[in-house]
């Protein structure tokens, strides 16, 4: 909750900044790369719902109209018309023309009741991962917010797909994947959660896909004040005596000599322990140990009780802390 919190936060501070003029918008480097992507975002498709008031038209006015799947609307007075690919406002002025023949300065107004026809998928470490449909033109922030921010275990980073059709993404380290048929980037969550890369904070088109990736992470139990896990990611590491504080320490049965580290064997699962004398580490009688993504940093008790039941729980019994820190 305290993520999501910061996350909504750091929402509203990049509007309010960009409201002041303190910071410009994303859409300056999507103009390098025509208007066809900018456009995609306003344009209406198939199946999307507007509603038309038109004055001295009541047979088509204040109605709800589904643009049909081929793209074309079949209105009284107006005729076949395709909607499809066009704006709300490029779609009133075609109305108005066809209007003109029976009615002398025809007034209308066209609006969207419902969209349908610019999902953007998110999908991974969300709250609320599925299809978002596009409302106008929204940015990386503001269609993460709507999908409620990242989750406590998200990565540090989120990849943004997006159909070649579209132009490519304006972010520096864009690239065309093998098919040649989508550009692909990815942007630090943290940086556009903090306004700190405001020029990352990009315009979401239509069919766009964003994957926030779980986080890599590692864990500490046993005896110390505040089990959990730690994410890993944007090339931080962690050592075993940083866990440890993370942690917020040993607690008083701790048998600092004998901690293990359990570390996955490439290929398998099963684990090999590596021993740490936390003791002499404290001391500076031993090296720190550097830990690598899903290391189980086991610190055992000085009273009795049994070393797998304890790893059992640990890793998927009850009263195991559930906490998920972050390399600050």
């Amino acid at each position: 909750m305290a993520k999501l919190n910061t996350f909504l936060a750091a929402a509203s501070l990049l509007v309010a900044l960009v409201a002041s003029g303190q910071i410009p918008t994303a859409q300056a480097p999507l103009a390098t790369t025509g208007s066809t992507s900018t456009d995609a975002a306003s344009q209406l498709g198939p199946n999307d719902v507007i509603q038309i008031h038109a004055v001295e038209a009541e047979d088509i006015s204040d109605k709800p109209i589904r643009i049909g799947s081929d793209g074309y609307i079949n209105l009284p007075l107006v005729g076949r018309l395709k909607a499809a690919g066009l704006t709300v406002e490029e779609l009133q002025m075609e109305m108005v023309q066809r209007l003109k023949r029976l009615i002398v300065e025809p007034d209308v107004t066209v609006s969207v009741a419902e969209t349908h026809s610019q999902p953007v998928s998110v999908v991974g470490a969300v709250k609320n991962p599925g299809v978002i449909q596009l409302q106008g033109q929204k940015t990386f922030v503001e269609v993460m917010s709507l999908a409620g921010g990242p989750r406590d275990d998200a990565g540090y980073t989120a990849r943004i797909t997006r159909r070649k059709e579209l132009g490519p993404l304006p972010l520096p380290h864009a690239t065309t994947d093998p098919s040649g048929q989508f550009s692909v980037a990815e942007v630090n969550l943290q940086n556009i959660m903090e306004a700190r890369d405001p020029a990352a904070n990009v315009v979401i088109m239509p069919n766009d896909v964003i994957s926030v990736p779980k986080a890599e992470m590692v864990y500490v139990i046993g005896e110390v004040l505040k089990p959990g896990s730690i994410v890993l990611g944007d090339q931080k590491t962690v050592t075993v005596l940083q866990a440890i504080s993370i942690t917020s320490g040993l607690g008083k049965t701790a048998k600092s000599t004998e901690a293990k580290i359990l570390r996955l064997t490439p290929g398998s699962s099963q684990r090999t322990e590596i021993a740490v004398n936390l003791k002499a580490m404290l001391a500076g009688k031993s090296n720190d140990i550097p830990l690598r993504a899903e290391d189980i940093l086991y610190v055992p008790t000085s009273l009795r009780k049994d070393f797998a039941l304890r790893t059992l729980e640990a890793l998927g019994g009850t009263g195991v802390s559930t906490a998920i820190y972050r390399v600050p």
